[in-house]
C-alpha cells in the first residue's frame, strides 16, 4: 500500500482467491476504461441474427401471400430469419392439411435463398415454419 501510495496509483486485488492474493499497482480508473472498451469491442464483434415474421391465415389469397413472401425474400437477401406463421380461428382447425400446404408452398418459393431450419409445427392453434438464409 506504501509502494502505490508512493507512486500516487491505486493497489487493485487482480486475484482474490489465490493464496497469497495477487495484488498490482494500477491506475484503477485507466483500468475500467480500458477494460469498458474491450467489452464494447467484443459486443460490436458479435452479429446478431433478426427474426422475421409474416402472418398468414388459411384463405389468404395467393395476391396477399405474394406480397407477403417478396418481404420475406427480401429479408432472406438481408441475412435475417423469417418465420411463416399460419393462424387458424374457429372451423380452421378442422383443415390443417390447408395451412400445411400453404407453408409447404411459401417454403417452395423461398427454396433458392432459405433453408428449413425448423419443420412445420403446430403450437396452439398456430403452425410454424423457420426460414434461415443461406451461407
Amino acid at each position: 500500500m506504501d509502494i502505490a501510495a508512493e507512486a500516487g496509483l491505486d493497489l487493485v486485488e487482480v486475484s482474490p482467491g489465490a493464496k497469497p492474493p495477487v495484488c498490482r499497482v494500477m491506475d484503477f480508473g485507466k483500468f475500467l476504461y480500458q477494460r469498458a472498451k474491450k467489452e464494447k469491442e467484443a459486443r460490436k464483434q458479435q452479429t446478431k441474427i433478426e427474426l422475421k415474421e409474416i402472418r398468414l391465415r388459411p384463405k389468404t389469397n395467393d395476391h396477399h401471400r405474394g406480397f407477403k413472401v417478396k418481404n420475406a425474400k427480401r429479408w432472406l437477401e438481408e441475412g435475417k430469419k423469417v418465420k411463416v406463421t399460419i393462424n387458424f380461428r374457429g372451423r380452421e382447425m378442422d383443415y390443417l392439411e390447408i395451412g400445411r400446404t400453404v407453408l409447404d408452398s411459401v417454403e417452395a418459393e423461398l427454396s433458392e435463398i432459405s433453408t428449413v431450419e425448423q419443420k412445420p409445427k403446430m403450437e396452439g392453434r398456430r403452425m410454424m415454419l423457420v426460414l434461415a438464409p443461406l451461407k
